[in-house]
C-alpha cells in the first residue's frame, strides 16, 4: 500500500471474496488452466487444511493452497497476462457490492485485505472503482521465471498423480494424523513427499518458497498496520470477512472494541464476529457502515436489536435513500442481521452455509467442499 485516503475518523476494512465478489478465483483459474484442475485444486486445498489444522506443519497456514498450486499453473502455461485476463472475464460481483464499496468510500477510509492474487484484486478494483493502492493482497509474478520442457512434464505428471490419490477425508473432530483413515494417511504421506521433497529442486519451486499469501495472520497484521498508519484506534475500525483467513482479523477488531462483521460467514468467521449477516445483497454492508460511522459499535448493536426498516428509520442514522433501497431489494422480509452468541451460532452457521453455496455458484460437477 503506497498511500491511504486522507479522511479522518473511522475505517472500514473488507475481505474481497465473499463480501464483494462471488468468485473462488484460484479454484476457478486452476479448473480453467490445468487438466482435471478442479480436482487438483480441491486435493491441494484439503491438503493445506490438514497441514494447518491437523499435522500443523511449521510454516503452513490457511490460504497457502494459493502458493502450493502455482508450479502446476506454471506447467500448464499460466502467465501474468492470462491470470489478469481470466480474472476480468470471470469476475462476479456480489449484488449491491459495487454501490456499497463506493458508498463507504464517501463515509470513511476504506481498504480491502484479500488472500487473492493481485491480478484478481486489480481486476475487481478496476470494475468497482476502488483504489488498488488501498489493498493488501498476495503479490505474485508468474513471469518471474521460465521452466524447461522436462520440468513442465514432471509437474504435469505429479499433478495427474495427485488427482489419482485417495481423497484426503478428515473425520469430524479429528485432532491428529492418527484420526485419519488408512487411505487418507497414505495420501498425506505421498503429498508430503511431493511438496516437500520431489518438487524442491525444481526452478518453479520458487513460486512456493517466495510467494507469501495474505493469510490469517497477515490479514490481522494488515488491519493493525492500517490503523497505525491512519492514526485511528482499532475501536474505530469495522472489519467485514467471511472465512478462515478472516477469523484472526475479526477477533482482533472485536477484542479492541471495533465492529467485527461476518458476511455469510463460515464457522470460524461467525465464532469471532460480533455481528453476523446472511444476505444475497451487500446493501446490508452500506447500512452497517453508515450506522458504524454515525454511532460506532454501540450504535450498530443497538440498531440491529430492532432490525427492521422502521427500526432503522427510528435511529435517525440511516439515509433515506438506503432505507428505500433496502425495501426495494427485500420487499417481503429483510435479510438476517444478528448479534452473535453461542445460542444463535448453530442456526446462523447452517443458514450462512446455504447462502454461501447459493452465492458462490459452484462449477458443474464440483466437489461439495465448502469454500472459506
Amino acid at each position: 500500500m503506497e498511500e491511504a485516503f486522507p479522511f479522518e475518523g473511522k475505517i472500514l476494512v473488507s475481505d474481497l471474496q465473499g463480501p464483494v465478489t462471488a468468485n473462488d478465483n484460484a479454484r476457478e483459474l486452476t479448473a480453467a488452466v490445468v487438466e482435471n484442475g478442479e480436482r487438483l485444486f480441491q486435493a491441494v486445498r484439503r491438503y493445506e487444511g490438514v497441514l494447518s489444522t491437523i499435522s500443523r506443519r511449521e510454516g503452513v497456514k490457511p490460504g497457502d493452497s494459493l502458493r502450493l498450486i502455482l508450479p502446476f499453473l506454471k506447467a500448464y502455461g499460466a502467465t501474468d497476462s492470462s491470470l489478469l485476463r481470466f480474472s476480468k472475464e470471470s469476475l462476479r460481483i456480489v449484488p449491491g457490492a459495487q454501490k456499497a464499496m463506493r458508498f463507504v468510500q464517501e463515509l470513511m477510509s476504506s481498504f480491502i485485505v484479500s488472500t487473492s492474487y493481485e491480478h484478481y484484486v486489480g481486476a475487481v478494483c478496476d470494475r468497482i472503482g476502488f483504489p488498488f493502492e488501498n489493498t493488501f493482497c498476495t503479490r505474485l509474478s508468474m513471469d518471474m521465471l521460465e521452466i524447461e520442457d522436462w520440468e513442465g512434464e514432471t509437474l504435469r505428471t505429479l499433478a495427474r498423480e495427485i488427482v489419482r490419490l485417495p481423497p484426503l477425508e478428515v473425520p469430524e473432530g479429528a485432532r491428529s494424523i492418527r484420526d485419519l483413515g488408512p487411505d487418507a494417511r497414505l495420501a498425506l504421506r505421498r503429498l508430503d513427499e511431493i511438496f516437500w521433497t520431489d518438487m524442491t529442486d525444481l526452478s518453479s519451486y520458487q513460486l512456493v518458497s517466495q510467494v507469501s499469501p495474505v493469510g490469517r495472520d497477515e490479514k490481522a497484521t494488515s488491519v493493525v498496520e492500517i490503523c497505525k498508519r491512519m492514526s485511528v484506534p482499532l475501536e474505530d475500525c469495522m472489519y467485514i470477512g467471511d472465512g478462515d483467513t478472516d477469523a484472526r482479523a475479526l477477533q482482533v477488531v472485536r477484542r479492541s472494541g471495533g465492529l467485527a462483521v461476518a458476511f455469510n460467514g463460515n464457522l470460524s468467521a461467525l465464532q469471532e464476529a460480533e455481528v453476523g449477516t446472511i444476505t444475497p445483497n451487500a446493501i446490508v454492508t452500506s447500512i452497517l457502515a453508515e450506522l458504524f460511522y454515525r454511532g460506532g459499535r454501540d450504535g450498530v448493536l443497538e440498531a440491529i436489536e430492532g432490525w427492521s426498516t422502521e427500526g432503522l428509520r427510528s435511529t435517525g442514522m440511516v439515509h433515506n435513500y438506503l432505507l428505500r433501497e433496502l425495501s426495494r431489494t427485500f420487499p417481503e422480509a429483510l435479510p438476517t442481521v444478528r448479534r452473535m452468541s453461542k445460542e444463535c451460532l448453530p442456526a446462523m452457521f447452517h443458514e450462512a452455509a446455504r447462502m454461501r453455496i447459493q452465492m458462490r455458484r459452484p462449477l458443474p460437477n464440483a466437489p461439495s467442499d465448502e469454500m472459506s
